[in-house]
């Protein structure tokens, strides 16, 4: 147990659409790191929004959860944090991060980056209704005029925050260009709780870089996983013993994409799973030969056994040299 009070420094970012149960279930299945649920809507949740229940169910994972909240609306917080605590979660995250439109429009996500009484009367509210930890992730600021990051952290931590996490980008960045790994120690140097790190971890070797840069107690990996779901607990395996990566064979990385789809039809059921699966089969092949014509292959497919046979004929044949 480290000073986060977690098993692993190397965390699961919460991604809307991608760390679903299918997503967390295989992470975890690879060892040791800490999963975080997709963002939970707090004001779908008080609708009784079905989706977003079941987002938001995380009692029959064998694994901790922590569950992940975002709104803008302080008062729904309370309801929202005892409701996901009955639902299993292990601890709450709050997002004031998210930069996308229809988020930040609703006084959600990194808006709250620019009205920190608000997102103070946010973490109050799930403070004083749990007795889970809470924490919070955030951006580097609203844009290059406005950082705040440090100011922001200073904040969560004067209003109980467990930890907090960085993504070392503005909103108005989006996920373009390069994470600022020098705001994200700044925040380190300047708050006693602890710091995750997030932005560009791609590798176990990147992540025990940036902790050597900045001496944030854990790091936090999102896109890196797109294709590669073990990339968890490799880095966790290098952070905590020196374990060098390998990198999976053509067929483990087939078979770790048979078992995603089938974690996808057990969630969603055939149809839906099939084309979910689209995206998974593009990250999956992304480096190996003739991927494009295979991708495009892969999206006219409409069933699933014709899809298990398509993806066998086709890394079956990049698991054998070229010309034989």
């Amino acid at each position: 147990m480290n000073n986060l009070g977690y098993n692993s420094k190397v965390f699961l970012a919460p991604m809307a659409g991608i760390t679903d149960k299918p997503m967390r279930s295989l992470v975890a299945s690879f060892g040791e790191g800490v999963i975080i649920s997709e963002m939970v809507a707090v004001n779908a949740l008080q609708w009784k929004n079905p989706k977003t229940y079941k987002i938001a169910d995380v009692r029959d994972e064998k694994y901790p959860v922590i569950v992940q909240l975002v709104g803008g609306d302080a008062k729904l917080f309370g309801d929202a944090v005892k409701l996901v605590e009955q639902l299993g979660a292990h601890a709450i995250d709050i997002n004031m991060g998210c930069p996308v439109k229809k988020i930040v429009n609703n006084q959600s996500g990194s808006y709250l980056m620019k009205d920190l009484k608000l997102a103070s009367q946010i973490i109050d509210e799930a403070i004083k209704s749990t007795k889970l930890k809470v924490s919070v992730k955030f951006r580097a600021g609203w844009d290059k005029q406005h950082i705040n990051a440090v100011e922001f952290a200073k904040m969560c931590e004067e209003h109980g925050a467990s930890h907090i996490t960085i993504h070392g980008r503005t909103r108005s960045e989006f996920y373009s260009g390069a994470a600022d790994w020098n705001i994200i120690r700044q925040v380190k140097e300047n708050v006693k709780i602890p710091v995750i790190g997030n932005g560009d971890i791609t590798s176990p070797e990147i992540a025990q870089e940036r902790i050597n840069q900045t001496g944030v107690d854990g790091i936090m990996i999102a896109r890196g996983i797109l294709g590669a779901p073990w990339l968890i607990a490799q880095t966790h395996n290098f952070l905590e013993k020196g374990i060098l990566p390998i990198q999976p064979s053509i067929q483990e990385i087939k078979q770790t994409l048979l078992k995603h789809i089938q974690n996808l039809i057990d969630y969603y059921g055939e149809n839906m799973a099939l084309q979910i699966s689209r995206k998974y089969v593009c990250w999956y092949c992304k480096a190996m030969r003739d991927a494009k014509r295979f991708r495009e292959t892969y999206m006219h497919i409409t069933e699933y056994p014709k899809a298990y046979d398509a993806i066998n004929r086709y890394f079956d044949a990049c698991a054998t040299p070229s010309g034989e």
